[in-house]
C-alpha cells in the first residue's frame, strides 16, 4: 500500500514554502507536475490523504526537503548529512583509508600544517579546512608512536570542525581519539572541552554536565600559581558546565559555575587562547559572551542587549564561532525587543562576514524565521536573501 500523510501542518507549510519562493499556486502546480485546482485544495486542507510521492513532488519544486513538509522540523542542532563531495577525504583520512606518502612525514611538519590552519578556523572556511585537512590527518596517522601530542591536537581541531559542521556521528570517535591520544592531561582538557559543546549541540545535557564536571575537579588549579592555560581550561569547563546547567532548568548550577568562570577570567586579565588546536579563547569577555547566551535561553533580552552593550568590538578572531554566537543572540534580542531593523543588520553582517558558518546554525535558521513572520508585506530582495543564507524554507 502507498505510504500516506494525514499532518495537519502539510497545508500550512506547502503555502508558507509556496509565498516565501515567490511562486503562485499555478506555478507551483506547474513546476510539481500537478493541477492548480489540486495545489490549491491542498493549501486550502482539503486534500484528504496525500501519497508521500505527492508530497516529494512539491518538496522537489520548492526546492526543500519532504520531512519539512510533512512535519520534520528536526532539532535545533539536528545532524546534517555531510556533503560527499566536500567531506568524502576527511571521512577516509580519519578511517585510515587514504593511501601513505611515499616521502615519511615528521611531527614538526604536522605541527606546522595544524598552525597554517588557524586563519581558516578563525574565519570559518570550512570547504577549505575540508581541502587540507585528509592529507595532514594521513601524515599525522603515518607518525604511528610519535607525535602523540600533534596528533591529538590535530584531532580535537578536527572534531571542532566537524562539529561546526553538525557531522556529529564523526566528530564522537574523532574527539574521543584525541582525548586518548593526549600525551598530558592540558592536551586532554582541550579535546575534552570540545567533547562538551558536542554534547551540547546534540541536547545531551547530562553527559556534558557529567563530563565538564569531572574534568573540572580533575585540573582545578591552584590560582596562587596556575598558568594561563590552566586557567583557560578550567574556565571552559565551568561555561560548559553553566551552558548545561541552564538548558536543563538548573539555573542556581548555572550561576555557581559561570561565577567560579569569572574568578578565572579575573585571573588571566585578558582574552587568550584556550588551547592550541582552535581559536577558541577564554577571558573576560567570553565569560560575558556565555552570561549573555545564558539570559538568551531565559528569555530575557533586556539583559542580552546590556551585556552585549560592554563587550569590545576589537576582538582577537573578531569573527569566531563564540563571537558570531554571541551576535545571534543579539540579533534575536533585539528582534524581541521589537528593533526589526537592527536585528536584520545584525544578520546582515553575519552574512557578509561567516556565511559558511551562518548556514549550518539552525538558531539562525530560527531567528530569520521569526523576522519573516513579522513581514506583512512580500519579502525584499535582500529578505530573500538573508533567508537563502540560513536555509529558510518557510
Amino acid at each position: 500500500m502507498p505510504e500516506r500523510n494525514t499532518v495537519s501542518e502539510l497545508p500550512t507549510r506547502v503555502r508558507e514554502v509556496r509565498k516565501r519562493r515567490g511562486l503562485s499556486q499555478k506555478a507551483l502546480a506547474e513546476l510539481s507536475g500537478l493541477s492548480e485546482s489540486y495545489v490549491a485544495k491542498l493549501e486550502q486542507g482539503n486534500h484528504g490523504e496525500v501519497r508521500v510521492e505527492t508530497v516529494r513532488k512539491i518538496a522537489e519544486a520548492l526546492q526543500v526537503t519532504t520531512s519539512l513538509l510533512i512535519g520534520g522540523r528536526g532539532d535545533t542542532e539536528q545532524e546534517a548529512a555531510p556533503d560527499r563531495v566536500v567531506w568524502e577525504q576527511t571521512y577516509r583520512a580519519l578511517l585510515g583509508r587514504m593511501q601513505q606518502p611515499d616521502e615519511e612525514p615528521t611531527v614538526d611538519g604536522v605541527a606546522d600544517g595544524l598552525r597554517a590552519l588557524k586563519p581558516l578556523l578563525a574565519d570559518n572556511r570550512y570547504k577549505e579546512l575540508a581541502t587540507l585537512l585528509p592529507p595532514l590527518l594521513r601524515d599525522a596517522e603515518a607518525l604511528n608512536g610519535n607525535g602523540r601530542a600533534v596528533r591529538s591536537r590535530l584531532l580535537n581541531a578536527t572534531g571542532w570542525v566537524l562539529t561546526q559542521t553538525r557531522q556529529f556521528g564523526m566528530a564522537e570517535p574523532t574527539l574521543d581519539r584525541a582525548i586518548d591520544l593526549a600525551d598530558d592531561r592540558l592536551d586532554a582538557a582541550a579535546a575534552v572541552n570540545t567533547r562538551v559543546w558536542l554534547h551540547l549541540r546534540q541536547g545531551q545535557l547530562d553527559q556534558a554536565r557529567t563530563l565538564a564536571t569531572r574534568w573540572a575537579d580533575d585540573i582545578e588549579p591552584r590560582f596562587s600559581r596556575a598558568t594561563t592555560t590552566e586557567l583557560a581550561l578550567w574556565g571552559r569547563l565551568l561555561l560548559g558546565i553553566s551552558n548545561a546547567g541552564v538548558r536543563d532548568n538548573r539555573p542556581g548550577e548555572a550561576a555557581d559555575a559561570i561565577r567560579l568562570a569569572r574568578a578565572a577570567a579575573a585571573g588571566i586579565g585578558h582574552e587568550a587562547l584556550s588551547d592550541t588546536s582552535t581559536t577558541r579563547t577564554f577571558g573576560p569577555v567570553t565569560v560575558a559572551m556565555i552570561a549573555a547566551e545564558n539570559a538568551a535561553v531565559l528569555n530575557q533580552p533586556d539583559r542580552v542587549l546590556a551585556i552585549a552593550e560592554r563587550i569590545p568590538a576589537d576582538l582577537p578572531y573578531a569573527h569566531s564561532a563564540s563571537r558570531n554566537r554571541h551576535r545571534l543572540d543579539v540579533a534575536s534580542a533585539l528582534l524581541s525587543m521589537r528593533k526589526t531593523n537592527e536585528s536584520f543588520a545584525v544578520l546582515q553582517d553575519l552574512v557578509r562576514v561567516s556565511p559558511e558558518w551562518l548556514a549550518k546554525q539552525r538558531y539562525a535558521h530560527d531567528i530569520v524565521g521569526r523576522l519573516v513572520a513579522k513581514r506583512k508585506r512580500k519579502l525584499s530582495s535582500e529578505m530573500r536573501e538573508l533567508a537563502d543564507a540560513v536555509g529558510l524554507a518557510y
